[in-house]
């Protein structure tokens, strides 16, 4: 099979790293023989392949798996509700307690090691939900056990030998398919290894992958077929030993489809065990699987080879009809076309998984105890000599996200080139509406007026934009952070550090159009003074955005980010000064960063002992002397430091709390 004019990866492959002895390592299964590994290429190569640890194929046993999830509030499902997706009417019959449902139930299996394994059912059977467990990623309303080689599965190390590959394909749009890869490598490789050992693994993945004429090409462009080999080709770089796909397939054509699923067979036949769900395959498509399990409702009708499905309902009475693709048969069993007895029935048929007779040469395959024998503790020391957490060090991790930080923002047509011309454009606007404002005794009150007008802009625009776009980076972050790219503390630290300088240049460049065009006084401190207050309310805006962008959905953030903003500007001393507000709610201007923040532009403006205004416009100007109009807005010019200080601790305050709510959510949708 050809995938864009390349060959599909073999055992000579550097996605395949064999023993260095030059023999692949025996497998549990004596079905399928290791085969003798010959020798690389180069000797370039061999060096490289030979500073990545190799680990022996896992035979996974998983048993009595449930899973739970909560309906949400004051919801309850009756026992026999019916879930009706896909054209199927499916008859829910697990246990329902008050706004919870069932979605496994009690399910068993075995995931044997060179094998593309199929997991099968029409939608809402728990396809995914079985994934996720199998995974690692679902943790919460988890029941039963997961062994690997006979012994209980400890997540942290089995994260080190696993990766999953959601159904959407998580990428980085803006960086190429070869910036993409490199990322990876330097992410996911030991840092001793030089940019040429890196490149020498990611031109071979990229070759046999048939990525390398693309490396060019930016993910965003990629089709779904190249984007979804892409996903897979990220992940090939730890050489994973256990690969968990989401429907690969999905939103595919049927050559893609088959290119996939060709590509996914081969890498579990060098020695992987790759498992990932399918919804109705076709024919071929579904020939091209090792091993399939079926599940109905939670429950399982079906698991062994492909080729043993058809004799398995033979003699389950349930004779699959002549040329009718099997995968479409026992969907429409699973779906209770043919009668909802026949679902519970070929459950008991199958033990809900024990019955593990449809393998290939069930006799030979080893029990637990058998297991144990064959990978003893002592031949696991080595392998778990491994880092613990992610394969780098986080300050090598901060400086590869960094990097990648700065690449995106310098094409991010939003985050960066948008935001400078915003700035740039409302900095003429109001430097236009309120020319030459600022030196005028006559028209003190508009200036006060363009102060609070320059505060809406810092506020509205850095958190909105926070909002809106910190969302779809999400789904990224959970992904590659599961995967062990990289902490999140190195990620948090990464996303501070390179919006910093956009932030400080926006503001910047807006600060020095409405300062000059609206003839604030021409003094170097009294600039620097209004450009600082300027930029820490940039800065808590944004780590206000963040807050609410790392917890709630664009169509959520988009409400509460202004309906929350209201009460600040409510209590920033515009309109109603603080010398007005009733004493049960002036504690509110304490908790309004607004406050503080027109409080410092004004001292910054009146403050330092201005000296009289101009009267140039009227007769007469009752705010021509700067101590009038500071009494009358209640507001004293000598508290900027204080404001400067009471914003410091907003932004540190909060971005401790985004940071705290980031990783929360990332334990939350597990």
């Amino acid at each position: 099979m050809m995938l864009a004019g390349a060959q599909i990866v073999d055992e000579q492959s550097v996605a395949y790293r064999p023993d260095m002895s030059g023999t692949v390592r025996p497998s549990a299964s004596p079905s399928h023989a290791p085969t003798p590994a010959s020798p690389l290429g180069t000797q370039g190569l061999r060096q490289t392949v030979a500073k990545i640890p190799n680990r022996d194929p896992v035979d996974i046993h998983f048993s009595n798996i449930t899973c739970t999830v909560s309906l949400g509030i004051n919801k309850v499902l009756p026992p026999h509700y019916l879930i009706e997706q896909s054209g199927c009417s499916v008859k829910n019959r697990g246990v329902k307690t008050e706004g919870q449902k069932q979605i496994l139930h009690g399910v068993h299996g075995r995931l044997r090691p060179r094998q593309l394994i199929a997991i099968m059912g029409p939608s809402g059977a728990g396809k995914s939900t079985l994934l996720d467990v199998l995974s690692g990623y679902r943790i919460s309303g988890v029941g039963g056990a997961v062994f690997i080689n006979g012994r209980g599965r400890v997540l942290k190390k089995f994260k080190r030998m696993s990766c999953y590959i959601q159904q959407d394909d998580r990428l980085q749009g803006l960086l190429t398919v070869g910036e993409n890869m490199m990322l990876a490598a330097d992410l996911k490789l030991p840092t001793k290894l030089d940019k040429y050992e890196k490149g020498e693994v990611i031109e071979d993945i990229l070759t046999n992958l048939g990525l390398y004429e693309h490396m060019n090409t930016s993910a965003a462009q990629l089709s779904g077929g190249q984007r979804k080999r892409l996903s897979i080709a990220l992940e090939l770089i730890s050489n994973p030993l256990i690969m968990f796909l989401d429907e690969p397939t999905t939103g595919l054509d049927s050559s893609s489809c088959s290119n996939v699923v060709e590509l996914c067979r081969s890498l579990a036949h060098q020695g992987r065990t790759i498992v990932c769900t399918v919804h109705q395959p076709s024919a071929s498509l579904f020939a091209l699987f090792d091993h399939v399990y079926v599940l109905a409702a939670g429950s399982c009708l079906y698991q062994g080879t492909t080729a043993n499905l058809v004799p398995y309902l033979h003699q389950a009475g349930l004779p699959c009809p002549m040329y009718h693709n099997p995968a479409d048969y026992i969907i429409e069993l699973a779906c209770g076309e043919y009668g909802e007895d026949k679902i519970e029935y070929l459950t008991n048929k199958a033990e809900n998984g024990r019955d593990l007779s449809w393998f290939e040469e069930p006799e030979g395959i080893p029990s637990m105890e058998a297991l144990r024998k064959q990978y003893p503790l002592s031949v696991l020391k080595e392998q778990d000599s491994g880092p613990a957490g992610e394969e780098t060090s986080q300050s090598n991790q901060t400086s590869v996200l960094i990097k990648r930080g700065f690449k995106k923002a310098k094409r991010d047509s939003t985050m960066t080139h948008l935001r400078l011309v915003v700035n740039v454009v409302v900095g003429i606007m109001l430097g236009s509406l309120f020319i030459k404002a600022g030196n005028e005794g006559s028209r003190v009150i508009e200036n006060y007026n363009l102060l609070f007008a320059i505060l809406m802009h810092h506020m509205m625009s850095p958190m909105m934009l926070t909002i809106l776009t910190f969302p779809s980076e999400m789904s990224i972050l959970i992904k590659e952070h599961f995967n062990r790219w990289y902490s999140l503390g190195s990620y948090y630290i990464s996303i501070t550090l390179v919006d910093l300088p956009i932030s400080i240049v926006s503001c910047l460049v807006f600060s020095i159009i409405v300062y000059t065009m609206s003839s604030q006084p021409l003094d170097v401190v009294r600039f620097l003074m209004f450009f600082a207050i300027s930029l820490y309310t940039v800065l808590v805006a944004q780590s206000f955005g963040l807050m609410i962008g790392a917890v709630f959905n664009v169509v959520n953030g988009t409400f509460l980010g202004p309906a929350l903003s209201v009460p600040m500007m409510m209590f920033a001393g515009f309109g109603v000064t603080l010398r007005d507000l009733p004493p049960y709610l002036y504690w509110g201007s304490y908790v309004s960063y607004l406050r503080y923040g027109l409080e410092g532009l004004i001292g910054a403006i009146y403050g330092l002992e201005r000296p009289t205004l101009d009267c140039n416009q009227a007769k007469y100007c009752h705010y021509r002397y700067p101590r009038t109009f500071l009494k009358e807005v209640a507001m004293s010019p000598d508290m900027f430091w204080w404001d400067v200080l009471a914003l410091t601790v907003f932004v540190f305050v909060l971005r401790t709390a985004a940071f705290l709510l980031l990783k929360w959510k990332l334990k939350a949708v597990r």
